[in-house]
């Protein structure tokens, strides 16, 4: 009789095991972006470094789209950083897995979390798991390293691929993000700042339609923010 393996039973196999889905839906948009990076002017190496650097599908976008748009190195930084300022609020409710770790291993952690990793370890919780450091270390490097592949290949058949939305690649974005929404979803507590959020995109872009961009990251600033006063009123 074969013995079962060790280490498919840890938490590090089972993190990995359940991203799975989460991380061929991230491929998708991670080749698209591959492909509108080289296009955009980045050479094959860039674009795979800011995947593995940055590590932020909708940040990496927004940063791209700024530095097409002319705005300078600074500027794009500045979006994209602000777009990810709600990692740091949405982290908060993971703090159980990173707590008595040393500041090493945080550092690791917090670079791994993203919508999608986030998304893994609700998703756990909500299967009354209380998910380890180690499971978002599984899910999240999986991930990573998907994201890395994904955006690599998408680079490499830039020339081939001309036209990246003729193939749908560019709705893989939005339809990544709707996927990871049931998993997102905590309840009532949930419907104030997701309305906020939503609010300010739709009026922002409807006021100025050419800065669509800048949308996306005063929504999800200005929804996190609401998330956490609320947090810290209850």
């Amino acid at each position: 009789m074969t013995k079962p393996n060790p280490f498919l039973q840890t938490d590090v196999a089972l993190g990995a095991r359940d991203v799975i889905p989460l991380a061929l839906a991230a491929m998708s948009y991670g080749a698209a972006f591959g492909l509108l990076a080289v296009q955009s002017g980045f050479s094959i190496l860039q674009s795979i470094s800011m995947s593995a650097l940055v590590f932020g599908g909708s940040a990496q976008l927004v940063a791209l789209d700024q530095l097409t748009a002319g705005a300078g190195a600074v500027a794009a930084i500045l979006a994209g950083a602000a777009l990810n300022l709600r990692i740091l609020l949405i982290t908060a409710s993971m703090r159980y897995a990173f707590e008595g770790q040393p500041w090493w291993k945080i550092l690791i952690g917090a670079h791994l979390a993203t919508d999608a990793s986030i998304a893994l370890m609700q998703s756990a919780k909500n299967r009354g798991m209380l998910a380890s450091y180690w499971y978002l270390f599984g899910g999240g490097s999986f991930l990573l390293l998907a994201w890395i592949l994904s955006a690599g290949v998408g680079s490499l058949l830039s020339k081939s691929i001309p036209n990246p939305e003729r193939f749908g690649l560019d709705f893989a974005i939005v339809a990544a993000f709707v996927a990871l929404l049931p998993n997102l979803w905590r309840g009532r507590t949930d419907v104030v700042p997701w309305s906020v959020a939503a609010g300010t995109v739709i009026c922002f872009t409807a006021m100025f339609p050419d800065q669509s961009g800048f949308a996306l990251i005063l929504g999800a600033v200005l929804g996190a923010v609401t998330a956490g006063v609320l947090t810290n009123d209850e």
